[in-house]
């Protein structure tokens, strides 16, 4: 009895021994997922490119004030009649405040010309300037600005869509670590049993225990090897849902290998969860910075752009041109002098509607636009706020039964070894040590998806905040 007495501690120990974590040479932490899942997925990639559209977008926008050099040539001989010979180039360039310049060249002969334009070769400078609609705003002003918001949008964008990306990845990461966990857990739990399986044939052989003993340590042993086997498989299906967040930088898929376990880091994380964040800090991060509202922000500037457009058609048509003439080639040569005495063309458009019906019903529409999208900010504001509260709750109940668990587990834990030692004593059987292991394995197992939960919990918080790209 006593040999028996001293291979069961000697079990006790093992069992004792192999529930310490060793260090592992290969191992995945939270933060380096992160940064693999920032730097080289595909989704962030694609990300990046929108921004590089923007950007592509804004020179686009800058197109319209390009200067512009242009070169006419015109002849006509008929009939052995020389009409004209025209050739006129000139040098466009549109300014910021819908002012447009102009300067050009001219030379014209021939025998039937048009007896407004002068013969010979002359130069001219050119000064267009709305007096009225397009004086503040205008189309090309217009589509400058937006681009240059929306290229300001794509970084928002970016940002959101890594927000999202990141949830999915961290929750395949912490799956991954639970079912290494309950693995690691089942693998101690087999060991310990094939210990006790030999200590129980030890004690048959020396006629200390009957032979149904040995069934029924066999039966356990099974019974947590199958688990055992169950689990590692869960454990290698999570691995390969980790793995589609694993790119390297040359654009490939990476596998994860099944040696590959978690960092120190993050088993610390699931034994000892985080504490519970400061709801209202969240909640004014999340309104201050959260992407999807700020992207509602820019949508606003766009319409406030849209919307001082459409103001132009409110106002009357009024365009003033003005050339200075100059013979020949040399147009710096000359003084202007007075703008209206010599050597000048002019011309001077106005329109108005009388109703103003098209124009009206564009700014007021405009004006809805932006009503329409405030609305649903504050809306996507709300529904933020309350999936952060409904987060927070969510943690905070966790919390609360992990504390409970983790008592449950210790006094399940407690059970079993008061169990084990009255066997020692000859008072209990190897049927109750059997059903208290079992019950303590179930509270740990229990109190392992807890905690997981909990860490996928907070990281749902941070995602609802808009903040799990900060982390």
């Amino acid at each position: 009895m006593r040999r028996l007495k001293n291979i069961l501690l000697i079990t006790l120990a093992i069992l004792a021994v192999t529930r310490k974590t060793t260090a592992q040479e290969k191992t995945l932490s939270p933060q380096q997922v992160m940064e693999v899942v920032r730097q080289f997925h595909p989704v962030a990639k694609q990300a990046s490119i929108v921004i590089d559209k923007a950007k592509a977008d804004v020179t686009i926008a800058r197109g319209n004030f390009d200067p512009l050099l242009n070169n006419s040539i015109a002849q006509k001989t008929f009939d052995g009649t020389a009409y004209y010979q025209y050739k006129r180039p000139e040098l466009n360039i549109p300014t910021w405040f819908g002012i447009e310049l102009t300067a050009g060249l001219e030379n014209l002969s021939g025998n039937r010309t048009d007896p407004t334009e002068t013969l010979g070769k002359t130069s001219y400078m050119r000064i267009s300037i709305p007096l009225a609609q397009n004086l503040l705003m205008d189309k090309r002003r217009a589509v400058l600005q937006t681009a240059k918001i929306l290229r300001q949008a794509s970084e928002t964008e970016r940002k959101n869509i890594l927000n999202n990306l990141l949830l999915d990845a961290m929750k395949a990461y912490w799956y991954w670590v639970q079912y290494y966990q309950a693995y690691k857990v089942l693998t101690d739990a087999v060991l310990v049993n094939e210990k006790r399986l030999d200590l129980v044939k030890t004690g048959f052989r020396l006629g200390d225990r009957p032979a149904i003993d040995t069934v029924e340590a066999l039966t356990q042993l099974q019974s947590f090897s199958v688990q055992r086997e169950n689990t590692y498989l869960q454990f290698q299906n999570a691995g390969l849902e980790l793995s589609v967040f694993l790119w390297n930088a040359d654009d490939k898929p990476v596998d994860l290998p099944v040696e590959v376990t978690p960092a120190e880091d993050a088993l610390t994380l699931t034994r000892s969860p985080a504490n519970l964040p400061v709801l209202n800090e969240l909640i004014d991060a999340a309104r201050k910075n959260h992407p999807e509202l700020i992207l509602y922000n820019f949508k606003l500037d766009v319409l406030f752009v849209d919307r001082k457009l459409k103001f132009q058609q409110l106002l009357p048509v009024a365009n003033f041109k003005y050339n200075h003439l100059n013979k020949g080639y040399d147009i710096l040569k000359s003084s202007l002098g007075p703008l209206f005495e010599n050597n000048f063309q002019y011309g001077l458009t106005l329109g108005i509607p009388l109703r103003l019906s098209e124009g009206r019903g564009e700014y007021r529409k405009a004006k809805l636009k932006i009503a329409e999208t405030k609305l649903q900010q504050d809306l996507k504001a709300l529904q933020i706020e309350n999936k952060i509260r409904s987060y927070f709750n969510e943690m905070t109940a966790l919390k609360k039964q992990i504390e409970i668990q983790e008592k449950a587990y210790q006094n399940y834990l407690a059970l079993q070894r008061g169990e084990e030692i009255r066997f020692l004593a000859g008072e209990s059987s190897l049927f109750l040590i059997n059903a208290r292991e079992n019950k303590t394995l179930e509270a740990l197992q229990k109190l392992q998806e807890l905690r997981t939960k909990y860490l996928v919990t907070a990281n749902e918080l941070q995602w609802a905040a808009g903040v799990l790209t900060q982390q």
